[in-house]
């Protein structure tokens, strides 16, 4: 029983900046790998950033050198800073999570709205 709950989306002007975070609560033992994703409308669902227990980030190249993905294990949180942000970048943010018990078990939050105007 994990829930995420995230949180920062907004409208804001090309070059603007955005800072997401997501909060697991729950039965958070052993989250392993944490990262966002997004999905525009009529588009699949890609994965934006990534960052490992251990601190190893991935990035879509899309969005390397603009986006900055952290952690607060104290807290459960991951974040997203969007920087240079660029209508392209338009779309509902999801957190995601790793969690490993029994199995590996994957958690979805909500998702936030990220607008960019041109």
């Amino acid at each position: 029983q994990v829930q995420l709950v995230e949180s920062g989306g907004g409208l804001v002007q090309a070059g603007g900046s955005l800072r997401l975070s997501c909060a697991a609560s729950g039965s958070t033992f052993n989250i392993t790998t944490m990262g966002w994703y997004r999905q525009a409308p009529g588009k699949q669902r890609e994965l934006v950033a990534s960052i490992s227990s251990g601190g190893s980030t991935n990035y879509a190249d899309s969005v390397k050198g603009r986006f900055t993905i952290s952690r607060d294990n104290a807290k459960n949180t991951v974040y997203l800073q969007m920087n240079s942000l660029k209508p392209e970048d338009t779309a509902v943010y999801y957190c995601h999570v790793f969690i490993v018990a029994l199995t590996i078990r994957g958690y979805w939050g909500q998702g936030t709205q990220v607008t960019v105007s041109s």
